[in-house]
């Protein structure tokens, strides 16, 4: 990718998406900022350039019509779109009795179809663009975890971007999964008892990625801290 292409990063207000905005301003960068929370995303914006290099499109995922709108909103002001980052998505507590229905009617809708949702919404202006795709799954999307529906949803991401690459693959379209274990952020409510990932960690998994030959294709990124040992 080149300097100036354009970034839509969803659940970009925190996180892995607020870190890897910093890191893509950081290399050049357009990026257009998706999540609900407009203040925090209109604070990134700012942060990172104002409305020459950053946008803030307040969005909830689990809109059709509202990523239709996001991914119009980066044409609109940028002129196109080389890369989508499906980052949005959060989580339950473990066990087949605890959250409410409601809450996982929400996390599924979100982390599935969501993600589904925007990647769809973009591809018209990524084969334009020959661009890239980005899913965030998770180490529980490779292995199943005890009562864990959330782990279910991972699963789900990661059946989901191995069946876009295999769509797109003759497009010129790039797809990766990015796969995270443990990371400190708002995801989780209490520390982890080791020394997690720090989002910066993810972002740097996505911008290695991203900067590739477009010969390359770097399928999955799995990354861990040192001591999480599964």
């Amino acid at each position: 990718m080149a300097a100036d292409d354009v970034l839509i990063i969803t659940g970009a207000s925190t996180g892995i998406g607020a870190a890897t905005a910093r890191a893509a301003g950081r290399a050049g960068y357009r990026v257009v900022l998706a999540a609900r929370s407009a203040d925090k995303l209109a604070a990134l914006a700012e942060e990172l350039g104002g409305p020459g290099r950053a946008r803030a499109v307040p969005t909830d995922v689990t809109s059709w019509e509202e990523n239709e709108a996001l991914v119009q909103a980066a044409v609109d002001a940028f002129g196109r779109v080389d890369a989508i980052f499906a980052n949005a998505g959060f989580g339950a507590s473990r066990g087949w009795l605890e959250e409410t229905p409601e809450h996982w009617r929400d996390m599924v809708l979100t982390n599935v179809l969501g993600a589904a949702y925007t990647v769809r919404a973009a591809i018209p202006a990524l084969k334009e663009s020959r661009g890239h795709v980005f899913l965030t799954s998770s180490v529980a999307g490779r292995r199943p975890l005890p009562g864990s529906l959330y782990s279910a949803t991972k699963h789900a991401v990661h059946a989901m971007g191995e069946a876009i690459r295999a769509d797109l693959a003759d497009t010129g379209i790039r797809t990766t999964i990015i796969a995270p274990g443990m990371v400190e952020t708002p995801f989780f409510s209490s520390k982890p008892r080791f020394e997690a990932l720090q989002a910066e960690d993810v972002a740097a998994a996505v911008m290695y990625a991203i900067s590739q030959p477009r010969r390359v294709d770097v399928n999955e990124i799995l990354v861990r801290p040192t001591a999480q040992g599964t």
